[in-house]
């Protein structure tokens, strides 16, 4: 993506079932789920470079013994860094202990990280936050074994200020705001509060204090607990949670915004944030590995035994298109048909837009993603050019010679690769002060590969703010003196912020609210801008549970094609000398490409809760007023 966005996070969560002593013998190493967590964490790696976190919980140790480990890296290479310092431990271990290397009971007694039940979280800092104590996991402490809590999640809540405000309520005292704290908290009430319960009514039933504690563990039931705090969340969330005795679980929300994947056989439960990720890791088929409905858990006893259970009521299915198109590894089965598919429909306008000339017309991509929706594209230039072979072939009929077939079927897409990213001045542009001075020089192109006689078509995965594009991509496209150039997204026009997860927030950062905002000056209407402000401040008070998206009403004047083309308007750069023109994909188009992934209100304004239109409409207020600040 030429403009960068930031993505929460990506989750993992390993239960070993059997004995470590298992994997030893099977695998040669009692650090079987550790090695495993740390290839579920690189493969999912692309949902966050920022901070990475581990947490491992070892059953049935005696009082006294380590039980708990965690270990957070915000360095620039956090899950190297991690898994640095846990190798370090190991074989420090080992070194000093060599009477022990094959002694897995004593590993397990004696060295931090190896148990049989492990959390790993990778995260990208949103808004400035990416200090060690935003990375997770997040860790709540007790004496008591069961309400010690470890929570992970890929999520973002509309509604904080009042989950804050609950714990208050309930007599807390929350060290922050910050929806992951206030989240684990949440859980952690109602989590000691099952405890305490439990506690006396096994101690009614005659047990010792002693007894007490591993039928607790049996008989904590943590779909209750989790029905509970979740009540009242409103946002898109996959939450990882581990209780101090060895119980786990995965949660999803309601409307399935953020994703979860599960797989189970007789040695392992794995869940992970993407398919492909427990696919590679674990060697198993597509078919093995399961989403994770909607408002459901995948709830892991201290005993091993696993179960799916409804926690909420699943909303209408709103899950994360972004995901398909961008976010989520193109190596899943579903997503890389997916994005050619995104590529493929987009052809019919491209054809419009050069006039049928694909003689005169070069095809290229923004590396790197953009590729898989490049040969969705290409694919459908060629259909078409095989289409028109044909009826070329059948008119010239018998007499044909073989110089007229030969020019027929020498006719072909042109494909180049124009752009080219330098990847390494990536790292370094991460904020938007120093990726102002830098973007100029993060793409290079191919030169000599276009013609001044030629179109040249460039497919990118979605434009957001147009930044790269402007000062970057277009300059040095122009280079090549094309006579036009196409610009084409396989998302459509985003509009809206997001609010669940990724780090889309100021309404004026996005490009087609800039050509909105430029055609109602160019068509005399600046008036309704101050009557949508108006209307939207009405619908900001956090306790409206049906709040209207009144932003709508600010692109609902303009046709997606007149955005479109004060777009190419907008960011051609001054002096520039070929046309620009700007295709987006439409609604229909990636509904039709993601026919499971239908959440889209960054391109529709169509919020899955309540507080997705209390946030949008505050965006816009912000907006009215000149704040530039989040409206989460």
């Amino acid at each position: 993506m030429s403009d960068p966005i930031k993505h929460e996070c990506g989750i993992s969560l390993i239960r070993l079932l059997k004995p470590l002593e298992y994997y030893k013998e099977k695998y040669g190493t009692a650090f079987y789920g550790v090695n495993k967590m740390y290839l579920m964490m690189e493969k999912q790696h692309n949902r966050g470079q920022d901070g990475a976190g581990f947490a491992s919980i070892k059953m049935d140790m005696e009082p006294g013994e380590r039980y708990m480990s965690r270990v957070r890296s915000a360095q620039q290479q956090p899950i190297q860094d991690i898994f640095a310092q846990i190798n370090n431990r190991i074989n420090t271990a080992l070194t000093e202990h060599p009477e022990h290397e094959d002694d897995v009971a004593w590993q397990k007694k004696n060295i931090p990280y190896i148990g049989e039940l492990l959390m790993g979280h990778v995260r990208y800092g949103t808004f400035g936050k990416n200090s060690i104590e935003n990375v997770h996991p997040f860790l709540r402490q007790n004496n008591w074994m069961h309400r010690n809590l470890i929570v992970a999640g890929n999520f973002n809540m509309t509604n904080v200020d009042e989950l804050f405000g609950n714990l208050v309520e309930l007599g807390q005292h929350p060290k922050e705001k910050a929806d992951t704290v206030t989240v684990m908290e949440k859980i952690g009430h109602f989590l000691d509060d099952a405890v305490a319960k439990l506690y006396k009514q096994i101690k009614k039933e005659g047990y010792t204090k002693r007894e007490a504690s591993a039928l607790i563990a049996e008989r904590l039931n943590v779909a209750k607990i989790l029905r509970k705090a979740s009540k009242n969340w409103d946002g898109g969330y996959a939450m990882s949670g581990l209780i101090g005795h060895g119980d786990a679980f995965v949660m999803r929300d309601p409307a399935g915004i953020r994703p979860a994947y599960y797989y189970q056989d007789d040695e392992v439960v794995v869940v992970a944030s993407e398919r492909p990720v427990i696919q590679t890791v674990f060697n198993v088929n597509f078919d093995d590995v399961k989403e994770l409905d909607p408002g459901h858990a995948v709830i892991i006893k201290k005993s091993g035994s696993m179960a799916l259970k409804k926690i909420l009521e699943p909303t209408e299915r709103k899950a994360c298109s972004f995901e398909r198109i961008y976010f989520s590894r193109g190596s899943d089965k579903e997503i890389y048909q997916e994005r050619k598919k995104l590529g493929k429909l987009v052809f019919p306008e491209i054809l419009k837009s050069i006039d049928n000339d694909l003689e005169n017309t070069v095809f290229s991509y923004i590396p790197n993603t953009a590729e898989t929706s490049f040969f969705g594209m290409v694919k459908e230039a060629q259909n078409y050019l095989n289409k028109k072979k044909e009826e070329q072939i059948l008119a010239l009929g018998p007499n044909m010679t073989g110089e007229q077939l030969h020019k027929i079927l020498s006719v072909r897409p042109r494909i180049e690769k124009v752009a080219i990213k330098d990847a390494k001045l990536r790292t370094f542009i991460t904020q938007d002060s120093s990726r102002d001075d830098l973007v100029t020089h993060v793409y290079d192109i191919s030169y000599g590969s276009v013609k001044s006689t030629d179109n040249l078509v460039i497919i990118d995965d979605s434009i957001v703010r147009g930044t790269t594009l402007k000062r970057s991509i277009l300059k040095i496209l122009d280079r090549l003196s094309p006579k036009k150039i196409v610009v084409v997204s396989s998302a459509p026009q985003i509009r809206y912020p997001d609010c669940y997860g990724i780090d889309m927030a100021k309404l004026e950062d996005f490009v087609a609210f800039k050509a909105a905002k430029a055609l109602h000056e160019d068509h005399g209407t600046t008036h309704l801008i101050k009557e949508i402000y108006e209307k939207c401040l009405t619908q900001t008070d956090p306790s409206n549970k049906n709040a209207v998206n009144y932003v709508q009403e600010f692109y609902a004047p303009f046709s997606a094609k007149q955005i479109s083309k004060k777009i190419g308007e907008i960011l051609s750069p001054e002096g520039i000398k070929a046309e620009v023109e700007i295709i987006y994909q439409t609604i229909e188009g990636l509904h039709s490409a993601c026919p499971q992934n239908l959440g889209d209100w960054y391109f529709t304004g169509n919020y899955p809760t309540p507080g997705g239109n209390r946030i949008v409409n505050k965006a816009f207020v912000n907006f009215f007023e000149g704040k530039n600040e989040r409206a989460y």
